[in-house]
């Protein structure tokens, strides 16, 4: 019954978020803002390990494949098809899920903890819209733009590893990436980012809104939007893929 409880509260969150912001010229500062901390802060981390996961599934594909009969154009095959349908966007959504969800929640707990939503409600605006909303469109605005650089430097990296360690050769790889591409696996990759960005940018302020206590409530919080975030992304990536993909 508790689960059924936060279900609820969580819906209910959702229908006061979309409604319209008092204020656009506020609510254009706090979109701005959002996707500078959200989007912009989250590149580099992206970026790093989309390059040497990338760099580490080629290589890996490559010692696995170790065999005469197997051409070395596979590797850029296998090493495409990994990234693109689920390293850039579900490990990168999980790894945002951590720096961005664990943020959010902390962002908007200790306004809570602090009073500072309260004093919003009595001036009469809708704290959920000025504090979620932005926060949403910034996300699902970005993360699409974000994953695709991470598949683009995570082939790369790919590639880059092959050259470095002799395993096979940037032409191979390059004519394995080509070989039988299907525009519509980038669809489904962009498709899961949306939901994914949606889930990081509502669940943790979720856990942050309806946070009760002082700072250690707010850490406890923090963990707990974390792990749910991560629970909800394993468990729609395996149903976007079933609908998707089958």
């Amino acid at each position: 019954m508790n689960y059924l409880e936060h279900i609820g509260k969580y819906f209910m969150m959702l229908r006061q978020v979309f409604k319209k912001p008092q204020r656009p010229r506020v609510f254009r500062e706090a979109l701005f803002k959002d996707i500078e901390e959200l989007g912009l802060k989250s590149l580099g981390i992206i970026l790093f390990i989309s390059f040497f996961i990338g760099g580490v599934i080629a290589l890996q594909t490559a010692l696995n494949l170790d065999d005469p009969l197997i051409p070395d154009t596979l590797i850029g095959f296998a090493a495409k098809r990994s990234i693109i349908l689920e390293f850039a966007p579900t490990f990168c959504s999980i790894i945002l899920a951590g720096k961005v969800g664990s943020y959010i929640t902390s962002s908007i707990g200790t306004m809570r903890v602090t009073e500072q939503i309260d004093a919003l409600e009595v001036m009469g605006i809708n704290s959920l819209s000025h504090l979620v909303l932005p926060k949403i469109i910034a996300t699902l605005f970005f993360y699409p733009f974000l994953i695709c650089f991470g598949m683009v430097l995570g082939i790369f990296g790919g590639w880059l590893a092959g050259v470095m360690s002799g395993l096979f050769t940037g032409t191979d790889y390059i004519i394995g990436i080509q070989t039988d591409f299907d525009p519509f696996l980038l669809f489904y990759a962009i498709i899961k980012t949306l939901v994914f960005a949606f889930l990081i940018s509502t669940v943790p302020a979720y856990h942050g809104y309806y946070v009760k206590g002082g700072s250690l409530a707010v850490g406890k919080a923090s963990t707990q939007a974390v792990v749910w975030t991560t629970v909800l992304i394993v468990i729609s990536n395996y149903f976007l893929t079933q609908m998707l993909l089958t």
